[in-house]
């Protein structure tokens, strides 16, 4: 189910009992998944980070909650960038991100103390999402660039992109509409993943062409109206016929009011669908992985390792249910944690 459906669904849930938990309600989740959660720990459990992993992280919560209520698991979605601030920061004892850590942040970690493991937990697409009534069918990361990358700056009708878009090999016909760009900021896991994939690659090369400078490389342009909330980013996008976003494909595909739009990698390669099958095998081209990180330290706390303990036993029920791509082999992730191996994978 879609993120706008997972709530109302665990809003019904938590109704049905009466506002009881425990272990009075432990076969609540029992339509989700046969995992068990452990029943003789107690504490408090914070998982911040990715707002792409938040809706996984959520039910995993209510699922444990409503086995063993006498551990108080929370559950935010600042963004990738921010959780992870304040998982090294020791604000918590685990972080979700839709992007691998990166140096700095390991830089950070390593400054405050804390050793971590790295958990691959599942699969991801970033999903360019358009108002219903826009023809564009398929668009290629040069047409992505040209709107949405540093040399796309005033660019306000999407027609306007075209001559960068064909000096990059696209014969992409834009549409003749105002182009109204509406995307997550740059606190998000979500926005890291397109400009690494969609855009960077298109700058380095025009920065060796000697046609963008060096400095711009690392961010989308910097007139379109960012959100860290994905029901404003849809919203934006669909209240215009030129509307256009990008958002994970999870929470896309239960959107309404928007849809999909094919992405090719180059002008010469086939577009491709972002679909559940398409992000598993990679043909999607702008897929990621999706990431949990325990704090080594807190990990050895009975009631962290039984979060993370459940987490990784009902992972393919919990991916399922919110509309996440399963690892096709998690083995080396329940290695990881089994050994408590630290560092970055």
């Amino acid at each position: 189910m879609g993120r706008r459906a997972m709530a109302a669904f665990l809003v019904t849930v938590l109704a049905a009992a009466g506002g009881a938990c425990g272990n009075d309600n432990a076969d609540a989740f029992d339509d989700i998944t046969d995992a068990r959660a452990a029943t003789d720990v107690e504490g408090r459990v914070l998982i911040t980070g990715s707002s792409t992993v938040e809706p996984v992280s959520t039910l995993v919560g209510e699922a444990f909650r409503a086995q063993n209520d006498r551990v108080a698991i929370s559950v935010e979605g600042p963004g990738t960038g921010d959780g992870m601030a304040r998982f090294c920061d020791g604000g918590a004892e685990i972080t979700g991100a839709s992007r691998p850590i990166s140096a700095p942040e390991i830089e950070a970690c390593a400054a405050s103390g804390i050793d971590f493991v790295e958990l691959a937990i599942g699969l991801d697409g970033v999903a360019v999402v358009v108002a219903p009534g826009n023809p564009v069918e398929c668009l290629t990361k040069a047409d992505l660039y040209a709107l949405v990358g540093p040399e796309s700056l005033g660019v306000d009708r999407w027609r306007d992109a075209e001559p960068l878009a064909r000096e990059l090999g696209s014969t992409t016909e834009l549409p003749d509409e105002n182009l109204v760009l509406t995307g997550p900021g740059e606190e998000s896991g979500t926005y890291d993943s397109f400009v690494e994939q969609v855009l960077d690659p298109i700058a380095e090369q025009r920065v060796e062409a000697g046609a963008l400078d060096a400095d711009a490389v690392g961010a989308a342009r910097a007139d379109y109206a960012a959100s860290a909330n994905d029901n404003t980013i849809v919203d934006a996008v669909g209240a215009d016929p030129g509307g256009l976003g990008w958002v994970g494909f999870s929470y896309a595909a239960g959107a309404e009011g928007v849809r999909t739009v094919a992405v090719a990698e180059t002008p010469d390669d086939a577009c491709v669908e972002p679909t559940v099958d398409s992000i598993r095998d990679g043909s999607y081209p702008i897929a990621r992985t999706l990431y949990l990180y325990v704090a080594a330290e807190a990990a050895a706390r009975p009631e962290v390792a039984a979060v993370v303990d459940f987490y990784l036993a009902g992972l393919d029920d919990f991916l399922r249910e919110t509309e996440y791509v399963a690892l096709a082999d998690p083995t080396t992730t329940v290695d990881r944690w089994d050994d408590r191996t630290t560092g970055p994978a």
